[in-house]
């Protein structure tokens, strides 16, 4: 559960460099230097994979266990997926 939790949080930082990877490409935010590739990196790269392993994680745990506990946020995992709908979308169109 633990594990589940600090890549939950992971793939949201993620999420946040993968928005702001997508406004950058439109060039509302200078793509200059470490910080704009770290993001690239980050947003691109890794956002779509830690979304696809905590969004399958979470829905294991939620079937095998019918219900959430109390320490794990359930608007992290709303947000995540709701990320990972928004990034099929961008990635496969």
């Amino acid at each position: 559960m633990q594990k589940l939790l600090f890549f939950s949080r992971v793939a949201f930082i993620c999420n946040l460099c993968f928005v702001i990877t997508w406004v950058m490409q439109y060039g509302a935010l200078s793509g200059e230097g470490h910080i704009a590739s770290t993001m690239v990196v980050l947003g691109v790269g890794l956002a779509i994979f830690f979304n696809i392993v905590t969004s399958i994680g979470a829905a294991y745990w939620w079937w095998r266990e019918k219900k959430w506990p109390d320490s794990f946020p359930r608007w992290l995992i709303i947000a995540n997926f709701l990320f990972l709908i928004l990034q099929s979308i961008i990635f496969f169109k």
